[in-house]
């Protein structure tokens, strides 16, 4: 299996949260791991940023975010250009979907816990 640098946005230190689920998941597996959430902590060693960090060479940003707040990240979504863009159930949003087709990021409507957990990451 090859390591996706992954950016979890949205991530959250409750464990009830898919977004935190997704956080221990991807790190078991073998991923490198970046997380930006509104509150800032720890996931399975992965420290959670409050604000955005420099990215490089990511593959994969996940979100866990409602299409409302995702608006602040579309910028820097675009800039980090990164292989694929995740969008998990009840983040779908047309608009960022289309910002993305036309900066040529691939966007996927799935649920990164489901990909994991069937090998399909």
């Amino acid at each position: 299996m090859k390591n996706k640098k992954t950016l979890v946005l949205g991530a959250s230190t409750k464990p009830e949260r898919y977004a935190f689920k997704a956080i221990s998941m991807l790190t078991e597996k073998g991923h490198s791991v970046l997380a930006i959430g509104q509150n800032a902590g720890e996931v399975a060693g992965v420290k959670i940023k409050t604000k955005a960090i420099p990215l490089s060479n990511i593959d994969t940003i996940t979100l866990y975010l409602n299409p409302a707040s995702q608006r602040d990240y579309y910028n820097y979504i675009v800039e980090a250009k990164p292989k694929r863009v995740i969008f998990n159930p009840g983040t779908e949003n047309p608009e960022l979907m289309q910002l993305l087709e036309l900066n040529n990021i691939k966007s996927e409507v799935a649920c990164t816990l489901v990909l994991l957990t069937t090998n399909r990451y």
